[in-house]
């Protein structure tokens, strides 16, 4: 069984979405590690609900991307984590996590790729007056949001459709496509 990382920087919710799969046998793997880079952040609080381990740190304790990153990566060791699953981590990764890990990471994006990379893409897709957006799986590169997409899935976008109400749709989506994407990765990739 896969034991995996999930890196956050928020609320939580595909943190939560992920070990509600676990818990329920429907996803085939262990969380050993939360890793976050905002000590405030409430997936903090729901990591300790459900007995995860967390490792919390502030970059700017750091001398650099790298200095943070071999840290990250002595206690992704000391758990035994073979696969990193990003979920609302708001930094890129770098040369050393990548090195260790490549075609081992995998990020959720809330638009289609290669549309609306980056930050804010449910902004990005309501101003670019859009019709369809969606939800992607990815694998991680050195790239933002630019890793070999793994799986999709189309949000319509309603008229008068405002951030939230968009944003609650994709979520919706997310919480129901990034177990079953990890499961069925982890089933027939052999991670």
């Amino acid at each position: 069984m896969r034991q995996i990382a999930i890196f956050a920087s928020g609320s939580g919710s595909n943190f939560q979405a992920i070990v509600n799969a676990v818990q329920a046998g429907t996803l085939k793997a262990n969380i050993g590690l939360l890793v976050c880079d905002q000590p405030g952040a409430f997936v903090i609080h729901r990591a300790q609900s459900a007995g995860i381990p967390a490792f919390v740190f502030r970059a700017k304790d750091y001398e650099n991307k790298q200095a943070f990153e071999r840290e990250i990566q002595r206690h992704l060791e000391a758990a035994g984590v073979d696969f990193i699953v990003l979920a609302g981590y708001m930094r890129l990764i770098g040369p050393t996590l990548l090195e260790s890990y490549g075609g081992r990471i995998v990020n959720i994006h809330p638009s289609l790729l290669p549309a609306f990379p980056g930050k804010d893409a449910v902004g990005q897709a309501l101003e670019a007056g859009v019709k369809i957006t969606g939800v992607t799986v990815h694998y991680v590169d050195a790239g933002m949001d630019t890793g070999e997409i793994i799986e999709q899935e189309i949000v319509r976008i309603s008229t008068g459709e405002t951030r939230d109400s968009l944003q609650e749709k994709i979520q919706h989506v997310e919480h129901h496509l990034y177990p079953v994407t990890l499961n069925h990765l982890f089933l027939t990739t052999g991670y």
